[in-house]
């Protein structure tokens, strides 16, 4: 089926689930999570740097999926799962590494050279070329991860299904997130920004720019190219005066040198935590 076809049909049964009943529409689900299995079909499409365009329908089709999709036992000895999603196939014909314990989820893709440590990969996401998940590092449903990126141990890429329109979080090409980060709420990284150790990004999360002579003030993204480290700033309660997070824009990765030298520069200049 084209995609406009797909969409004719899925869009109508996220509204009206008994049309689930339909073999064509039940057939339509299926082909939307098999093409995003396969890389051909995304949750998110780049426009442009920095601009992105998500495709709700898509992710009505995963909503629906789990509605027609069974509870079934799994048994890799002497562990045991029970779930409606499989877990991904064909990894070593994908090109992809993915080391025990590792999981990616069916629906999700993994271009061919990316590395999955012992982390977790889930329905929706995508994770470009050459990007490693480190270690109990894990990437939300839908989220969406660019090549040649780093995710270290335990970062946490939120997730997002519902409502259906809501951007997913996006990390774009050749970024580095430092140990432990947080990153949630549709929160986007733009291409080769440096993120140290312990940043928490909300989509209310302060993000500011300390570089020049005055504070500049955003949310929402982090611009292409910076570094980012843990901040904190004073806030008025009724109670008094407290500090709360936010994260300051330290420096920017220099241009003169390429994209692998740039991010050990980037550590070792700002003296960013990994």
């Amino acid at each position: 089926m084209s995609e406009e076809h797909l969409r004719s049909l899925v869009e109508p049964a996220y509204k009206d689930r008994s049309l689930l009943e339909k073999p064509e529409t039940r057939s339509a689900v299926l082909e939307v999570l098999a093409l995003l299995d396969q890389g051909k079909l995304r949750v998110e499409t780049q426009d442009a740097p920095g601009k992105w365009t998500t495709h709700s329908w898509v992710k009505e089709a995963i909503l629906l999926y789990f509605d027609i999709q069974k509870m079934e036992l799994w048994k890799a000895p002497p562990l045991e799962f029970y779930d409606k999603i499989p877990v991904k196939h064909g990894l070593d014909a994908a090109g992809v590494r993915v080391v025990p314990p590792g999981t990616v989820r069916y629906g999700a893709y993994l271009e061919s050279g990316a590395i999955v440590m012992p982390g977790y990969v889930n329905i929706g996401a995508y994770v470009g070329a050459g990007t490693m998940v480190d270690t109990w590092a894990t990437v939300g449903s839908c989220a969406q991860i660019g090549k040649d990126c780093h995710l270290a141990g335990g970062v946490g890429i939120g997730g997002v299904l519902e409502p259906p329109g809501a951007q997913p979080v996006i990390v774009e090409d050749g970024c580095f997130l430092g140990s432990r980060c947080v990153v949630v709420e549709g929160m986007l990284i733009e291409r080769e920004a440096v993120i140290g150790a312990g940043v928490i990004l909300f989509s209310s999360t302060a993000i500011i720019d300390v570089t020049g002579d005055a504070p500049v003030e955003m949310r929402g993204r982090v611009p292409a190219r910076s570094v980012v480290i843990p901040g904190v700033r004073p806030r008025k309660f009724p109670a008094g005066e407290f500090l709360v997070p936010c994260a300051l824009i330290i420096g920017q990765r220099r241009e003169s040198t390429d994209r692998k030298t740039s991010l050990n520069a980037a550590l070792r200049d700002f003296n960013v935590s990994v």
